[in-house]
This record gives structure tokens, C-alpha cells and sequence, in this order.
């Protein structure tokens, strides 16, 4: 991991009407590094991102870059400053090809003025090579994977000639086969010396593939931990403000009348042989990948 700091954040304030969302926040990220940024819902990470994004400006604080405050108000700002966010809700175009998605809005033209195809698929060739992916320039968005896709992001990011990458919440629609590939792709930014700032519930994947832990609460920045030095004890209590040393399930009879049951549910391609049944008093969840 390189010592270069590509990114620091100090004191960020951010004030909306009677709410104070950021109190004072500082991150630093170095070069080939992964920052998995923790809090509870509400605690101001979509907030830090949104500022570093250039959708919101601060109200208090500096973003340096490479050791120079630049001041950022616009998602073009943050793009010439090298930053770029993947969004847990990709922002792809379906029905346009992996190339025209990559270069969408700033096509290579030819004579001036027609869109230089051959070029543009040529160029994503190149990106999409570099990661050795298994994707053609010219498929279809729709014809991908969620992984896949994700990928396209990554690479149109890279076209911008990003080193700060923002990963929110990338894997919650994911396999585990295509958590693994997407984490096998991350180790390939860190070498390429990316610094990525990564959002995630998940406690077994900061495991994974982060270095350090950035911990945020109810606004305000509450400390850095070592991704190996630290336990998921130590995480969750920097989280609420609190130890938590015991949990309880809350337990309820054992529900005898059965009020809808269904076996054997087909709908084309879209259910195939679905059974359960719900009884009375009880909530009953279903969980699954998007799709």
C-alpha cells in the first residue's frame, strides 16, 4: 500500500433545516487503499458521500486532493478532482451498448461531428480488458449481469481518470459468486493504487476487503480502526454509543391456526414451484436477491 494521502476531508459541517447532519467529520484515504465508512442508518454517510460527490456543498470544513483544498459544487467537480460514486441503484442506460454507456454524453466524434464508433468501442476494449472481463463492448447493458454491470460502472469511472472511487452498498444485491468477483476486482483498483471509500452493513465483508474502518454517529466522526486489530464488539459500540452484551430474541406461542397456504406456485419464468403458508399472529418475510 502506497504512503501517498490522495484524500482528506477535515471538519466537515453540513446543516439542513433543523437537522445537523455532519457535526465535524474528518476521512483520510491514501493511495491502494479501501475505507469501509460504518454507521447506523441516519448517521450522515450518504451525507459525507453527497458532499464529496458534488451533489451537496458543506457548510464548514475543506476537501484536500493530492495536498491541495479544491472546493467542489458539482458532480463535474468532483470528476475533474478524479472522484467518482457507483450508487447502490446503478445508472446505466439497458438498451445501449457497454461502450455507449462508458462514454455516454462524451462520445469520440469524427469530422466534428459523428460519433467515431469504432474508436469508442476500441477504447472500452482497452478498459475492459484491462480487468480482463468477460464483456463485449457492444452487448447490451440488459444482457449483463448485476456483477457485470457493476463493472461497466467501475470501468466508466476509471474513464474519468478517477483515483477516489465511492462504492455504496455494492453488494446488496449480489450472489455470493458475484460478491466474490466483485471483491476480486476491488484488490485489482488497490494495486493499480485507487483509493475507494466502501459502504456496507455487512460486517463479515469489511472482513474482507477493507483496511481501515472509518465509524460515524449521529453526525459526527467517531474514530479509524485497524480492519485487523479491531472485533465486530469494538465496531458495533462505536456504532450505538453503547456495549451491547446481550441480545433476546422476544419469543411468542406457538401459533395453531393456519390462515393461507400455498403449494406448488408457477408464474411463467417468474415463480417456479413456490410453497409456504402463514399462520395467525405471525409476520411472515420473504428474502431474496433482487430479480
Amino acid at each position: 500500500m502506497s504512503e501517498k494521502i490522495l484524500l482528506e476531508m477535515n471538519h466537515i459541517r453540513k446543516e439542513f433545516p433543523g437537522v445537523l447532519a455532519l457535526k465535524d467529520v474528518s476521512l483520510q484515504v491514501q493511495a491502494g487503499e479501501v475505507h469501509a465508512l460504518l454507521g447506523e442508518n441516519g448517521a450522515g454517510k450518504s451525507t459525507l458521500i453527497k458532499i464529496l460527490g458534488g451533489i451537496y456543498s458543506s457548510d464548514a470544513g475543506e476537501i484536500v486532493i493530492d495536498g491541495s483544498v479544491v472546493t467542489i459544487n458539482s458532480v463535474q467537480d468532483a470528476q475533474k478532482f478524479g472522484i467518482s460514486v457507483i450508487h447502490q441503484e446503478l445508472v446505466l442506460v439497458p438498451h445501449m451498448t457497454v461502450a455507449e454507456n462508458i462514454y455516454l454524453g462524451r462520445e469520440p466524434l469524427k469530422a466534428g461531428r459523428f460519433v467515431d464508433f469504432k474508436k469508442m468501442n476500441d477504447d472500452a476494449k482497452q478498459l475492459l480488458d484491462s480487468f480482463e472481463l468477460d464483456i463485449r463492448p457492444d452487448e447490451e447493458i440488459s444482457e449483463l449481469t448485476i456483477a457485470q454491470q457493476q463493472m461497466v460502472e467501475i470501468i466508466k469511472a476509471l474513464s474519468f481518470h478517477a483515483k477516489i472511487l465511492v462504492m455504496d452498498e455494492p453488494t446488496s444485491s449480489l450472489s455470493e459468486k458475484d460478491v466474490d468477483f466483485l471483491f476480486e476486482n476491488i484488490r485489482k483498483l488497490k494495486k493499480a493504487q485507487v483509493g475507494i471509500i466502501y459502504i456496507s452493513h455487512r460486517m463479515s465483508e469489511l472482513k474482507q476487503i477493507a483496511d481501515k474502518i472509518p465509524v460515524i454517529r449521529d453526525g459526527e466522526y467517531i474514530g479509524t480502526r485497524q480492519t485487523h486489530a479491531t472485533t465486530n464488539d469494538e465496531l458495533i459500540t462505536m456504532m450505538v454509543g453503547r456495549q451491547l452484551t446481550n441480545y433476546y430474541t422476544r419469543t411468542f406461542g406457538n401459533p395453531t391456526t393456519k390462515v393461507l397456504e400455498v403449494k406448488h406456485l408457477n408464474a411463467g419464468k417468474l415463480l417456479k414451484d413456490i410453497s409456504f403458508h402463514l399462520f395467525s399472529g405471525e409476520i411472515l418475510g420473504f428474502a431474496g436477491l433482487v430479480g
